[in-house]
């Protein structure tokens, strides 16, 4: 095994909309009727999500989440065995929890809402992550922290004892979020507080704008920019900061301190003098949306592949917001993400982009990877794109 996805899993039933309907139409009015086609169920979650697309992309991957011993547990179980009979084997099950389960509405051209029970996630803590999970991995990934009560608690304490254990096991650190409910324990936290005692263990940091423009809100003293955000986070700690854009692409900004990017250089292949002090933007692939769900944890998914596989940042960008493109081909998470090979060439092959609506002052536009590089983008390309080649 060469990563660990660990964090929140649940169960998502996904109503499929009918195609043709006008927003209008899609409302949730009270009294009101949508009629719905038959209801997709598959597993979700980041341990789901993330973990069966880098499995997809052919990355050996060990999928530790927590369920209850319930009905909602043992379907979540069985769809990670019909993926492969190896990817339940680490799987925690909690007798008499119960199991996290998320309904999904996704109409065509409309971001998707959840409504959501945590159940087992409330529960997963540090010692859940036992040695012998980590044994032979390279790459610790963790997600979802504001929907698992414990993780999210106490100011990130128990979310930092966790990265550190990792980090002492020699593996590199990555954390994926999700968005919070202001009316919940969630709600109420200070963030900024919580990244503050978290990020400095964590080398790759993957919130979408959103998320982290809410959470750093009370430490903003003007409007959110991805370069802002993702400048505080880098001075909290972290290594680098990729932030999902939704529609618009990607941002991935790295820190220009070498020693910082020691010890996620020595876990992975990537020659650091390459990603010390980046900043760029990939505008998303155009394709045809079917659903969004899963979307961001399939970028991701693309993007740590892209790491594991030793690809400098530009290429890791693309793969990452391949990934998401393909994932929303299909209406659930993973069934539309393609091998490894599949992916790198259907982005060389010259994939259309969509447009950029973000102002850009200061950029500039790199024709020959199709992305936008910042005023603070080092710009150091490698030697040759035959390096990148090889690892490739």
């Amino acid at each position: 095994m060469r990563i660990v996805v660990a964090g929140h899993i649940c169960l998502d039933i996904i109503p499929v909309f009918p195609a043709g309907r006008s927003r209008g139409d899609l409302l949730f009015r009270p009294g009101g009727l949508v009629q719905v086609g038959a209801a997709l169920r598959s597993t979700g979650g980041v341990v789901s999500n993330t973990g069966l697309a880098l499995d997809r992309l052919g990355l050996p991957t060990r999928l530790l989440g927590k369920v209850g011993d319930d009905w909602i547990g043992r379907e979540i179980l069985s769809i990670l065995r019909s993926h492969g009979p190896r990817l339940a084997s680490n799987m925690i099950v909690a007798p008499g929890a119960r199991s996290s389960y998320s309904i999904v509405l996704s109409p065509p051209g409309i971001d998707r809402t959840f409504l959501h029970c945590p159940g087992a996630n409330d529960t997963f803590a540090a010692a859940d992550v036992l040695p012998g999970h980590l044994r032979s991995a390279r790459l610790f990934h963790f997600g979802y922290p504001p929907v698992m009560r414990r993780m999210a608690g106490r100011g990130g304490r128990e979310m930092a004892l966790l990265f550190r254990r990792v980090l002492r096991r020699g593996l590199a650190t990555s954390l994926d979020m999700a968005g919070i409910d202001d009316a919940s324990e969630a709600g109420r936290a200070d963030w900024v507080a919580w990244l503050r005692n978290v990020l400095p263990h964590v080398d790759i940091f993957l919130p979408s704008f959103d998320e982290i423009a809410q959470m750093l809100k009370p430490a903003l003293s003007g409007p959110p920019t991805p370069s802002g955000l993702a400048g505080r986070l880098l001075d909290f700690g972290a290594a680098m900061v990729v932030l999902k854009l939704g529609g618009e692409g990607l941002y991935l900004r790295t820190t220009p301190d070498l020693a910082r990017l020691d010890g996620l250089t020595r876990a992975i292949p990537l020659a650091p003098g390459i990603w010390r002090n980046r900043e760029m933007l990939i505008p998303s692939f155009r394709v045809r949306v079917a659903g969004t769900t899963g979307a961001g944890d399939c970028a991701i998914a693309g993007f740590l592949a892209a790491l594991m596989h030793g690809l400098g940042p530009e290429e890791a960008l693309a793969c990452a917001a391949g990934a998401g493109a393909a994932c929303v081909e299909k209406p659930d998470a993973v069934s539309g993400i393609p091998s490894w090979t599949g992916l790198r060439h259907r982005i060389r092959s010259g994939w259309a982009q969509n447009p950029t609506d973000r102002p850009l002052s200061g950029w500039r536009w790199d024709e020959s990877r199709r992305l936008w590089r910042g005023p603070g983008d080092a710009g150091k390309t490698p030697a040759s794109s035959r390096e990148l080649v090889r690892c490739a």
